[in-house]
């Protein structure tokens, strides 16, 4: 284990399906579909049958948590909705009561096997900024030091459009990545993916995934069921980051679960990747979102895509948004296209004055700090 004050946990980098099995450290994701019944309902029993495998998995050891989905689902029969509410104001209303029914039913079903747990409320802000970033790691491992199950969820009480991580699938890659997990389990409504969706006659399963971004031939649905927000894109995603910072990925079925951290043939596999990233290019790709935009001119947007070079104010043709110096900014090309994002070394407000001068003129008219790029290269990832 990774106590408070040392070093950031590394993941084994499990490359083989049967490895799953011997993983110390689990983050274990359920989407609203698989924790709710076909009227909308939180179905405890299902919540039951996870909780039962994860006991399972801790008493042979492994630090398991939870980032379960299922909040605003919780809410929706207590509260006489139908269906997910599409205005902020009631989802969050929905979320305040459902947070409550959702907790109570974990503590229920883990205490059942004399394991108590403790409930983390994330917005995306509490992992774009460095200290918080650290402060939430530091609050999981305590929670595990503890003997303690973590059950994380988004704050969808608080949080807004602006501040959301959009779906759980994503805010689990994140949490496998910050506690440096061996395994990410994405648990969702279908078994595995599929070559087209399953109910297509031909359609295989696809056992296992090497990188994601071979799979353009595959079709795949973007739509969630009708209590969740996520969908198969955003779980390839989080496979995607999952494995890229080295934590294994499986996606099945809740009912494959225990299956799967057997390490038997279930769902589709995403071996961990063994190339070392440096942690804050990871951070800016995968945690974080621009602040802002710098749009460039063709020539910058060359000099970075092939040379990785760092963007000088020359090559700044228009800024978008608000932001002070040393955020993430997005950087695209004049098409629009995204092409990078890196900690920005200005304001936009400085940057909207310096956009289009050259580093001699700038240092002439500004003063010598205004020679430094507007975004340095080691401070910037290719997106």
């Amino acid at each position: 284990m990774s106590g408070n004050g040392t070093a950031p946990r590394q993941p084994a980098r499990l490359t083989q399906r049967g490895q799953l099995a011997d993983a110390r450290r689990i983050v274990v994701k359920i989407g609203s579909s698989s924790l709710t019944d076909d009227a909308g309902r939180l179905d405890k029993v299902r919540v039951r049958e996870i909780a039962s495998t994860a006991a399972a998995l801790l008493e042979g050891g492994t630090e398991v948590v939870i980032v379960s989905s299922g909040a605003i689902a919780a809410a929706l029969a207590p509260l006489g909705l139908v269906e997910r509410p599409r205005e902020v104001p009631l989802q969050q209303a929905a979320a305040s009561v459902g947070q409550a029914l959702l907790a109570r039913s974990w503590s229920h079903a883990f205490a059942a096997h004399d394991r108590i747990t403790g409930q983390v409320l994330l917005t995306e802000s509490d992992v774009i900024g460095p200290q918080t970033y650290r402060n939430v790691r530091s609050a999981l491992e305590a929670l595990l030091d503890l003997g303690t199950v973590p059950v994380v969820n988004e704050n969808d009480t608080t949080a807004t459009h602006e501040i959301r991580f959009g779906d759980n699938d994503r805010l689990a890659a994140l949490v496998a990545q910050l506690l440096g997990a061996d395994a990410l389990v994405l648990l969702t409504d279908v078994d595995a993916l599929y070559t087209a969706p399953p109910s297509d006659p031909g359609a295989e399963r696809i056992s296992v995934v090497e990188d994601v971004a071979r799979l353009s031939g595959v079709s795949i649905g973007a739509v969630g069921s009708k209590v969740g927000t996520g969908g198969m894109v955003t779980k390839l995603s989080a496979a995607q980051h999952a494995s890229t910072t080295g934590t294994a990925t499986v996606m099945t079925s809740a009912a494959q679960f225990a299956g799967a951290v057997a390490g038997e043939d279930v769902g589709t596999f995403f071996p961990a990747h063994h190339g070392r990233r440096r942690s804050r290019l990871v951070w800016l790709r995968f945690a974080t979102r621009g602040a802002g935009t710098l749009h460039v001119d063709e020539g910058a947007a060359q000099a970075l895509r092939s040379r990785r070079r760092s963007l000088l104010a020359v090559g700044v043709a228009r800024v978008e948004g608000t932001f002070p110096a040393g955020v993430p900014v997005d950087v695209a090309g004049p098409d629009g296209q995204l092409i990078a994002r890196g900690l920005v070394g200005f304001s936009s407000e400085e940057l909207r004055v310096m956009s289009g001068h050259g580093s001699a003129e700038l240092r002439e008219s500004l003063g010598e700090r205004f020679r430094r790029p507007a975004v340095h290269r080691d401070q910037m990832v290719l997106l």
